[in-house]
């Protein structure tokens, strides 16, 4: 019988006090710990080993125990666990997006927004692979399941057989309250990354429950880069 797979191991916001004290001392021992943040041992050991399974925290030392004794470990934060505590960056986007679609200039203002979408797709373009639009937008859910996007892909009956990527969670809801040109932005992404016209056919903020973006291939001859 095949074993249901095994959830990833997340951290919680119990954790950030923790990762907050290491991130100033640098390293810390588990009754180090436990004193600043006011709970006993045992938790701390808990949100430890959660959190180096996370990959956030490293531990070392610990050769010689402390008279009778743990082990004298000490905990410390990983490269990832350093960053962790500098990815707010929403506030700053939402600027930045202001003031590109503050541009007057019609022409400046789209090359922005393809340059943005053919930027987002830099990101994911060396893992993108396969021979037709439908297997590469697979592989594309898959790239945006990882982030814990729900999407999935399939021929939606109204796409007349084309594969259509459908997405249920906007990736990034404060910018499309805001303005839908960061839409146009994830289509340039699909288009990129595709290898073929991507056309948004339904939006979530025109009323519709998810958003579907088909495929559609490129006419034989059809030049890449488009007029």
């Amino acid at each position: 019988m095949r074993s249901a797979p095994t959830a990833p191991v997340r951290s919680t916001s119990s954790d950030a006090a923790l990762l907050e004290v290491l991130r100033i001392e640098g390293t810390a021992g588990v009754g180090e710990l436990a004193a600043a943040l006011g709970v006993t041992a045992t938790a701390v050991r808990q949100r430890l080993e959660r959190l180096m399974k996370c990959g956030l925290v490293a531990r070392s030392g610990g050769e010689k125990p402390v008279g009778r004794g743990r082990p004298a470990h000490r905990y410390g934060l990983t490269a990832e666990g350093l960053q962790s505590g500098g990815d707010n960056f929403r506030d700053l986007a939402l600027v930045l997006w202001r003031e590109i679609r503050g541009i007057d200039a019609a022409d400046v203002r789209r090359g922005l927004l393809s340059r943005i979408g053919s930027a987002m797709a830099g990101a994911y373009r060396d893992r993108v692979v396969g021979t037709t639009p439908a297997a590469r937008l697979e592989r594309v859910a898959e790239l945006l399941r990882e982030r814990d996007l729900s999407c999935s892909v399939d021929s939606h009956e109204a796409s007349g057989g084309l594969p259509v990527l459908t997405t249920y969670a906007c990736p990034y809801p404060d910018l499309a309250e805001q303005d839908r040109g960061i839409c146009a932005a994830e289509r340039q992404m699909l288009e990129d990354l595709v290898g073929a016209d991507v056309k948004l056919s339904e939006c979530r903020l025109d009323g519709a429950s998810c958003c579907r973006f088909t495929a559609v291939p490129q006419a034989v001859g059809e030049g890449s880069d488009g007029p």
